[in-house]
């Protein structure tokens, strides 16, 4: 019986200087992100990495680095005792986008993402402990909640942490956000410009500082539009919250004739009650959401929305988490988007 030939030896350390014509330990320095070596011999290094197919030993990284190539990422929330906490994060199209744009960056730099919940005092323990530990290099926030206290938990502990979107109060943590006031800008003027005279809005929970600011914003747009006042009913940001806010603004407002929804999930819900109601959109009412997240192009109509760039705002939280990791005790830091309009035919 023939037997298969022995595989290859694994390419070590020793074939990949040889490959770039540095010493070993310039290639060691390299690998493990030692700072101080130059940008042209750090490009020869790598590619002397990807012509000799050399995997670095991550336990032998680690022992140098003290980093274990993996950070956390946390979605946190309080009140999620129920049991169910985890399975409707998992079923919103916000949350996929922010792990792909975490994920999108992290993989091509060999860092891997934990994905980890914290939705009661117990799991949040567990997550500040794992990160003490040194499980993980730090944590991606993304936190569902305004009174959820692991920001501060974990601006206290002094942990390589960064957070999606403005911490509920003041907290020494870093964080990616979208200027809110100014997407509801953009969403006040395409509705006036439209020729809407009678203007609601369904708002998000108003406990959440991306919410305040959205109504603040659509509010001072429209006064600035000579609408001194906007009718609202306040929504969770959910599929089904839609459908009854809008119910409710039907009720009290029967002759509107345009809608600034604050997020596209609670705008697909409010569609069918338009059309239960017997309001052609956009022939009787035009329809603005917020995110461009798939329930935007899921719409029947497809949506009009202000884009809310989250992928490329995850990719941020990722790129500046990993400053965090490799400068401790760096500075907090803010970083804001800009939104943009994307009009389509529900408005």
């Amino acid at each position: 019986m023939t037997q298969d030939p022995p595989p290859p030896p694994s390419p070590t350390l020793e074939d990949v200087a040889r490959a770039a014509g540095v010493s070993r330990a310039t290639v060691s320095r390299v690998i493990n992100g030692i700072r101080n070596v130059d940008s042209a011999i750090q490009e020869a290094v790598r590619q002397a990495v990807a012509a000799t197919g050399y995997v670095p030993n991550r336990a032998a990284r680690s022992l140098v680095t003290r980093r274990t190539g993996s950070i956390a990422l946390v979605v946190s929330g309080a009140g999620g005792e129920s049991g169910s906490f985890p399975v409707e994060v998992l079923a919103d199209p916000f949350f996929g986008r922010v792990a792909g744009g975490v994920v999108g960056y992290l993989r091509p730099r060999g860092i891997h993402p934990v994905l980890m919940f914290a939705e009661t005092a117990e799991a949040r323990a567990q997550v500040l402990a794992s990160l003490r530990q040194g499980d993980a290099d730090g944590a991606v926030l993304v936190s569902t909640h305004a009174e959820d206290p692991l920001p501060r938990l974990l601006a206290e502990a002094r942990l390589p942490a960064v957070l999606f979107a403005r911490p509920a109060e003041p907290v020494p943590i870093s964080y990616v956000d979208v200027d809110h006031r100014a997407g509801a800008r953009l969403a006040a003027d395409h509705l006036v410009a439209r020729g809407r005279k009678q203007i609601v809005t369904i708002s998000g929970p108003l406990d959440v500082p991306a919410s305040q600011a959205r109504l603040a914003g659509f509010r001072d747009a429209m006064a600035a539009h000579g609408h001194p006042f906007v009718p609202c009913a306040e929504g969770g940001f959910t599929y089904h919250s839609g459908e009854r806010a809008m119910e409710r603004l039907l009720a009290d407002h029967p002759g509107l004739d345009g809608v600034f929804v604050a997020n596209d999930l609670m705008a697909q819900g409010a569609l069918p009650v338009l059309r239960h109601h017997g309001r052609a959109v956009p022939g009787d009412v035009a329809v603005v959401g917020f995110d461009d997240s798939s329930a935007a192009t899921a719409c029947r109509p497809a949506l009009t929305t202000v884009r809310h760039p989250v992928e490329d705002m995850a990719a941020e939280l990722a790129r500046l988490l990993l400053e965090h990791v490799g400068q401790p005790g760096r500075r907090p830091t803010s970083i804001i988007f800009e939104p943009s309009l994307v009009i389509r035919d529900s408005s």
